[in-house]
């Protein structure tokens, strides 16, 4: 099991430290508010400068008012430039000064629920205390500053006066004022006598609040958070709170190190978890939001829909789904003339593509925007896709585990006139917009990896894309709230966020770049982000470093693997395991021969992290049945075969307090010198990338590609998709293709079934032997344990 715990350096700041965690199933046992916070400082000082006009200004604002990822707008703009025109330019929803029209007409007729107070007057207010009856003097504030300043004031008791530096009279109006509120820098040619004794100054000169401004930010990126954590009493023995009997430790790990750091080093640290799939949850698996005192919190709300996301994927996948059978059908009963017109329709008389179809007439080659130029010729190749039903790879999803839809046929009705072809059901996790949400950057990178999506090939044997079917903008609609991670915490009160869960066999399987680079800016230059992946070194890790980091950018500086007794007894020649009975005595007992035996995986699993110049720290999840002698010897052989430290953890016991000892190692570990490199070159072609990992992460000789795999091979070469990564769909139970074949088998031939894309994701996937992407529910289900109280609502059986 594999915990990646990574260093990373940003543009936001110096440097920061990010964990990841994929905590793997190990190799051998099966097994709340939203945020998206961004905010745009507008700093116009050097326009009169470069003599930019109002009109320049202005129309930044227009656009900025319009972008979704602005929350709101501080104005930095030299004196001269503060007019009506520009300040109410802003819409008052994104009013962070509160200079508007809108907003000063609010404040001065005391509309205290309503108006927005501007930053530098509600500092000027909370420094003065006891005004009644005092005099305070405006120096070189005007405009709607003045104001509302004036307005505060005299609310307050104050008698107000405004003037300018070189006002005449200005000795006398010093002379007599308790208070002076300056604008601008004191000239020398003001002297301080001309101030009575005792006269309260306040320097609001925007030179001196902007050199502020930037301390005040530069020191939030860096000092340690003031949480007040949760305080844990754990109980011994500890109650049956695990939501998965045979986990190995995935999930609970990760929360207990940032438990550990957070709550108990006092150093910022955030957990970036995927979102756990109905599937599982309702199987035979489980939830997955950590165990005993080292769990996400509410367990019940992390476990069930939590924000919808998962659903959002659904409703977007099936859209896509309809959208390419019926284009089949109304292209196969149609007449190009017929197509178009309904494709192009006339409304209130006019005729005229939508930005959608204006793109497909461009990738066409077709430079015409008027639809009324197109010749016969380019109107047939505008509305005929000519899908090739026999290529189609998009299939339909479901969040349940339903081994009845593995293969179905569709369109048996009447009404689809006899369009009838075989299909299937995947789990709504396997979904390629999982693994698009899982990889994406923002809004606009989401939509364009969604128009993307290669859904299938048309008769010539060209990809057929969601841009293709006009349905892009629509994928993007139904995925708008899905990209924001949600904002949940552990049992001690440390922040989570949970956000994707793209399924580890055919993607990538870890939680969202988005979540760790919001964690990344939130935790501070000496903070460290731990984020979740799925399955071992061979697998997650692997596709964590060569897939994800790819995209994001980010740079890891440290492997946390994750291991456990049993499951080295297990590679050691244990006896199988089964969901559901009892284990069998050589786990629950002392047996040190089958720890040594079996940690011959444990050091594989080392060697291949160590192929990516990264320093790895294992972390052994000590069980109540593992003897002191068994952890002394895993952690042993760990430190043998070149880990940087092996450290015993007891979270799931004693909460953080438990991994206080890791959580050191880790931080230890993040300041050794990293030498991160990819294993293979994107340049190399698609079978020698399948054949590096094979060999140098697997273990393989070497590997058999069958007709199938080196046709689609051939086909996504021809059509520009060799330079991207590979994302294997292997077995996570044992190294090789055969999850019978336990430690570390050697020698041999890895056969590659059969090879896709999901190009809006943005990586290849071969298929080694079987792999299904829809899981069938056991004889006894977990669902059988899970109830609901109809009085207090209180959900019952998820732990």
């Amino acid at each position: 099991m594999l915990l990646l715990c990574d260093h990373y350096r940003t543009t936001y700041i110096a440097r920061n430290q990010y964990c990841t965690s994929d905590i793997t199933e190990s190799k051998g046992l099966e097994g709340t508010p939203k945020i998206l916070m961004q905010s745009q400082m507008l700093n116009l000082t050097n326009y009169e400068r470069f003599e930019l006009a109002y009109g320049s200004i202005v129309s930044e604002i227009l656009r900025l008012n319009e972008d979704p990822n602005v929350q709101g707008l501080a104005l930095d703009l030299p004196e001269s430039l503060y007019s009506s025109k520009i300040l109410n330019a802003v819409k008052p929803e994104k009013d962070v000064d509160g200079l508007s029209d809108v907003s000063l007409g609010r404040l001065v007729r005391g509309e205290d629920s309503d108006y927005l107070v501007s930053p530098i007057a509600g500092a000027v207010m909370e420094l003065l205390e006891d005004l009644d009856g005092k005099t305070v003097l405006l120096v070189g504030i005007n405009g709607p500053l003045g104001s509302s300043l004036q307005c505060l004031l005299q609310r307050r008791g104050a008698i107000t006066a405004s003037c300018h530096w070189k006002s005449s009279g200005l000795q006398s109006k010093l002379h007599h004022a308790d208070v002076v509120v300056a604008g601008s820098p004191k000239p020398e040619s003001v002297p301080a006598s001309w101030l009575k004794p005792g006269t309260t100054i306040i320097n609001c000169s925007p030179d001196l609040l902007s050199g502020r401004q930037k301390r005040w930010i530069h020191s939030q990126q860096l000092r340690k958070w003031d949480l007040h954590c949760l305080k844990l009493q754990p109980l011994s023995p500890v109650p049956r709170i695990t939501p998965t009997p045979l986990g190995e430790g995935k999930s609970t790990v990760t929360i207990g190190l940032v438990q550990a750091l957070t709550a108990h080093l006092k150093i910022n640290s955030f957990a970036c978890l995927r979102q756990p799939s109905q599937g599982p949850t309702f199987g035979v698996k489980g939830g997955a939001a950590g165990g005993g005192y080292a769990q996400v919190i509410p367990m019940e709300e992390f476990n069930l829909h939590l924000t919808g996301d998962i659903h959002a994927i659904t409703a977007a996948n099936n859209l896509l789904a309809a959208a390419i059978d019926a284009r089949i059908l109304h292209e196969s009963t149609q007449s190009d003339k017929a197509l178009y017109n309904r494709l192009v329709p006339v409304v209130k008389g006019v005729r005229g593509f939508s930005s959608i179809q204006l793109a497909r007439l461009r990738r066409l080659g077709i430079n015409k925007t008027d639809p009324e130029t197109l010749t016969e010729e380019e109107i047939s190749r505008f509305v005929r896709l000519d899908i090739d039903p026999s290529t189609i790879t998009w299939q339909r999803v479901v969040d349940t585990n339903d081994r009845f839809l593995r293969k179905i046929t569709i369109g048996q009705a009447n009404t689809e006139k006899g369009f009838v072809r075989q299909a299937q059901f995947d789990i709504a996790v396997a979904s390629e917009i999982m693994a698009i949400l899982a990889l994406t950057t923002s809004l606009e990178d989401m939509k364009e990896r969604l128009g993307k999506i290669v859904v299938a090939n048309d008769k010539k044997g060209e990809p057929v894309t969601a841009e293709d079917l006009g349905v892009t903008g629509a994928l993007a609609v139904l995925m708008k709230d899905a990209i924001k991670p949600t904002l949940m915490q552990t049992l001690e009160g440390t922040p989570v966020f949970v956000h994707a869960g793209p399924f580890a066999n055919i993607a990538h399987g870890n939680s969202s770049i988005l979540a760790d680079k919001i964690a990344l800016k939130l935790v501070g230059e000496k903070g460290f982000v731990v984020t979740e992946a799925g399955f071992g070194a061979d697998i997650g890790m692997e596709k964590f470093f060569n897939i994800k980091c790819r995209a994001s950018g980010l740079v890891p500086s440290v492997v946390v693997l994750v291991a456990t007794v049993r499951a080295l007894k297990m590679h050691g020649g244990g006896p199988s395991v089964s969901a559901g009975a009892p284990l069998k005595k050589e786990y629950t007992e002392e047996n040190l021969q089958l720890v040594a035996d079996g940690c011959c995986n444990l050091q594989k699993q080392i060697q291949i992290t160590q192929l990516f110049g990264v320093p790895v720290v294992v972390a052994l999840n000590v069980f109540k049945t593992d003897s002191p002698a068994e952890v002394d010897l895993v952690c042993k052989i760990a430190k043998q075969s070149g880990a940087f430290d092996a450290v015993p953890c007891n979270h799931w016991s004693d909460g953080g307090r438990g991994a206080v000892k890791l959580a050191q190692a880790v931080e230890k570990a993040a300041n050794q010198k990293s030498s991160f490199k990819y294993l293979y070159g994107l340049e190399l072609p698609i079978a020698e990338k399948i054949k590096t990992i094979a060999q140098k992460v697997y273990g393989a000789k070497d590997i058999e590609l069958s007709p199938a795999a080196q046709s689609q091979i051939d086909r996504y070469t021809r059509q520009g998709f060799g330079k991207l990564p590979i994302c294997m769909a292997k077995t996570h139970l044992s190294l090789s293709h055969q999850p019978e074949r336990k430690g570390v088998p050697t020698g041999f031939i890895l056969p590659i079934s059969d090879v896709r894309a999901s190009i809006g994701a943005g990586f290849i996937y071969p298929l080694v032997g079987t792999m299904s992407t829809m899981p069938g529910l056991p004889t006894r289900p977990c669902f059988y344990d899970i109830d609901l109280d109809p009085v207090t609502e209180e959900v019952k059986g998820l732990f």
